[in-house]
């Protein structure tokens, strides 16, 4: 019977292990997602700047544009000035005009070279969401097929369980149930150097003893965590096969 059960614990210890990881799939998904966030974030920004970068230069061409025109007026009202003070004041204001032409053609380049480099940032933003995109796609496809594959794992644990536990009379079964809520799903603990290594108690002698004859047919229970006891060499789990488990 023992080997059954330690059978039957490890199904369901790995059975649980399956959902917890199905469970925690959306999770991580919503993780995987998460990464595309920082890269949207940094496109939006750059064509946000990209924008301003336009608008200032649009300015910059409209205050060349302004002050060229200041320059032309002036210059053209130089042929009906009558007065040496009069032209010297229209001189001043053809200066004036010009200088600040100067300026607002350097700043016109300023904001032109500004805009290609916004420009160029724009598209090295959406190249880089377009690579986050990619390696989110990856990763999520990823996720999803581990899940495919952790369910299939996981019902064909819950058929060969429903195979194990017909062989287990519903008593025992309960017993089990009993403890396995009680403990987290660790219905057995095994006994060794004369302790219930589930809660680390001293057993009595005789109760060890039975424990670990090999003959023993009757089922033992830790007096206190009330764990079902088992030894390491009645009961091995290593390449066990739950439907190909018989009673002992």
């Amino acid at each position: 019977m023992i080997p059954l059960l330690v059978q039957l614990q490890k199904a369901d210890r790995e059975i649980a292990a399956f959902r917890a990881e199905l469970d925690a799939a959306p999770k991580r998904i919503r993780e995987v997602d998460g990464k595309l966030a920082g890269a949207r974030t940094a496109l939006a920004a750059a064509k946000e700047a990209h924008t301003h970068t336009l608008a200032a230069r649009k300015k910059a061409e409209l205050d060349v544009a302004e002050w060229r025109e200041k320059a032309k007026k002036f210059r053209a009202q130089s042929s009906a000035v009558k007065t040496n003070e009069a032209y010297k004041a229209l001189l001043h204001e053809i200066s004036n005009a010009e200088a600040e032409t100067a300026k607002s053609e350097d700043a016109q380049l300023d904001e032109m070279m500004a805009a290609e480099e916004a420009e160029k940032k724009v598209k090295a933003a959406e190249a880089a969401l377009k690579e986050a995109e990619q390696a989110v796609k990856g990763e999520r496809q990823e996720i999803e097929n581990r899940a495919r594959e952790t369910n299939r794992k996981m019902l064909a644990g819950i058929s060969a369980r429903e195979k194990l536990t017909v062989q287990i009379p519903e008593e025992v079964r309960e017993l089990y149930a009993r403890q396995a809520k009680r403990h987290h799903g660790v219905a057995l603990a095994e006994a060794r150097d004369e302790q219930c290594r589930g809660c680390g108690m001293r057993l009595l002698p005789h109760t060890y003893q039975e424990v670990h004859r090999p003959e023993s047919r009757d089922l033992h229970t830790c007096e206190n965590c009330g764990r079902i006891l088992y030894s390491a060499e009645s009961a091995p789990e290593a390449n066990s096969n739950p439907t190909a488990a018989s009673v002992s």
